[in-house]
């Protein structure tokens, strides 16, 4: 048998999806944690990455010996630094650490987002790597003269398994360094953060194309993972890029991710240009677009909520269920600051509690703010021009929970498809591994668990009208 692997390294974990070639079935899976972060700060060891994949693949070492190429996606935006010998200087700074808004707002002011929208498809804001970049000129002037090379966390991977530095258009599209719409990298973007932005330049990696090949498996790294030697590995890409190639989306599709952080993403034949910086205007894994609206705070509120009402996962769900219908009970879910809107420094806050209020209520409240955060993201993709009338996908970790399935239903006000058993980034770098071996796209790609309808007579404008009215 033939089989291909996907990767997904996300914040908390790295997923092992290893896939038929052919029929797309899924064959055996592996998991292994990250350690836990926490925002303002928010920092990983690189090598603890590595050590996840060599112990996620540990756990499908029976099918190893008939995977024949592998491609790795991750978390998009966290800032690499390595030595000339391959170390890292110091931790990966990552996508939901918000200690660079300074920097975030002063690359605003020297530009203007408008600008910054035509050159590069976004608006820098504290997630995205150019302000990661800026804080380290100003913070750690040090780490920028010493690295030898700068990348991203599928980047790493992938250089760890091949050994050479590279990336994708898709991931590269989300450094503010890196544009979609000119497909290159642009040095008067990056003079804003540093005197010699072509040198910085040769310091960044090659981007490669949607069905590049990025090398092959080490001597080194077959010895650590199990791979075998001198398989292909796939170009890779950033998670939400191998989401939607593991879902296919067409246009007029989209797909809400519910994991630490919360993503609305569609597929566009045309660069997304936002000038307000709501929608960032990705590329995608394959030759098109990827217009996006990200949160960070996601199922981290509900797990925080859970905590504080004393609810595990199961209980918590069916209590979010079970609220009263209670429009005017709105939680605002930043408790990690926010990026959309752009309020790194905010807090969350629950208005509308009375006499009345149960452990049901405030269930419900937290996921219903974090549904209707992401649901404004969708109508800001509708007025950046994105076709929004296709089929709503729910995917993720939060797309477990039997809360969030129908509470995303109800106040979406169609059925949406749910994705629960399967890793759609994880099987988005599997078809990826496939186009290396097959020279072709595959065409399978993750079907849906199950369909969820919206309950009849919720109310879901007042929910959605409730919360764009709260302000923190």
């Amino acid at each position: 048998m033939a089989l291909v692997a996907g990767v997904d390294s996300s914040t908390q974990s790295t997923k092992v999806e290893i896939r038929d070639i052919e029929s797309g079935e899924l064959i055996a899976s592996g998991r292994a944690p990250h350690p836990p972060v926490r925002a303002p700060a928010s920092e990983q060891d690189p090598e603890t990455w590595w050590r996840a994949l060599c112990s996620a693949l540990s756990q499908v070492s029976e099918v190893l010996g008939d995977v024949m190429a592998i491609s790795i996606v991750a978390q998009q935006h966290g800032l690499v630094c390595l030595a000339s010998d391959g170390s890292s200087l110091r931790p990966a700074r990552l996508w939901n650490d918000t200690t660079s808004a300074a920097q975030a707002d002063s690359l605003v002011k020297r530009l203007g987002a408008e600008t910054w929208a035509n050159r590069c498809g976004l608006v820098p804001v504290p997630s995205i790597t150019i302000t990661k970049l800026a804080w380290l000129a100003d913070n750690e002037p040090d780490v920028l003269t010493r690295a030898a090379a700068f990348m991203l966390p599928h980047d790493y991977l992938t250089m760890q398994l091949t050994g050479n530095h590279t990336t994708d258009r898709g991931d590269a599209s989300g450094t503010g360094w890196w544009s979609p719409i000119t497909g290159r990298y642009e040095p008067d973007l990056l003079r804003l953060v540093v005197e010699d932005p072509v040198e910085l330049i040769s310091r960044l990696p090659q981007v490669l194309g949607p069905w590049e090949a990025a090398g092959v498996v080490t001597g080194f790294a077959s010895g650590a993972t199990g791979l075998k030697e001198g398989i292909p590995v796939a170009v890779g890409t950033g998670d939400n890029m191998g989401a939607a190639y593991g879902l296919d989306l067409r246009p007029g599709d989209l797909a809400m991710s519910l994991g630490t952080s919360g993503t609305v993403y569609a597929v566009a034949e045309r660069p997304v240009i936002d000038r307000t910086g709501i929608v960032t205007g990705f590329a995608d894994a394959t030759d098109r677009f990827l217009p996006l609206v990200a949160t960070l705070n996601a199922t981290r509120v509900t797990d925080t909520v859970g905590r504080w009402i004393g609810a595990g996962m199961g209980e918590l769900a069916e209590l979010a269920l079970g609220a009263r219908p209670a429009p005017d009970l709105v939680m605002k879910p930043y408790f990690d600051g926010e990026r959309t809107p752009n309020l790194p420094d905010a807090k969350g806050m629950i208005s509308g509690l009375d006499n009345e209020t149960t452990r049901a209520d405030v269930a419900g409240a937290a996921h219903i703010g974090v549904v209707c955060g992401l649901l404004a993201g969708i109508d800001a993709l509708t007025s950046a021009g994105v076709d929004t009338d296709g089929q709503l996908h729910l995917t993720g970790g939060g797309a477990k929970s039997t809360a969030f399935q129908q509470w995303v239903a109800d106040l979406w006000g169609r059925p949406i498809l749910v994705h629960v058993d399967s890793e759609a980034a994880a099987a988005g770098a599997c078809r990826q591994a496939a186009v290396v071996i097959a020279g072709e796209q595959a065409d399978w790609r993750v079907t849906s668990d199950v369909v969820i309808g919206p309950r009849a007579g919720v109310g879901a404008a007042a929910y959605r009208e409730a919360f764009n009215a709260t302000s923190v």
